[in-house]
């Protein structure tokens, strides 16, 4: 009697850490497969936001009428002052 206990409890035991094995390994796959799919997704986002050659504009604004006046030739006048070290 004794001796069918200690085999069903080895046998328990043994099958315990074989199921445990075999879930970490499967946990683990899983976990690998959604870390590639989620480095994927983003790979394929950074690749559509990125800007092509030359210069990106995000906006251009609207032209005003007083811009568009051709009062001063030249271009603008701006005051500065020097300043010396």
């Amino acid at each position: 009697m004794i001796k069918f206990l200690f085999i069903i409890l080895g046998v328990g035991w043994l099958l315990g850490q074989l199921v445990r094995y075999f879930l970490r390994s499967k946990l683990a796959q899983l976990a690998r497969r959604v870390n590639e799919a989620a480095m994927e997704q983003q790979r394929a986002q950074q690749q559509a936001h990125q800007p092509k050659d030359g210069v990106n504009v995000d906006f251009i604004p609207k032209k005003s009428p007083q811009k568009m006046k051709k009062d001063i030739e030249g271009g603008e006048y701006v005051d500065y002052e020097e300043v010396k070290d």
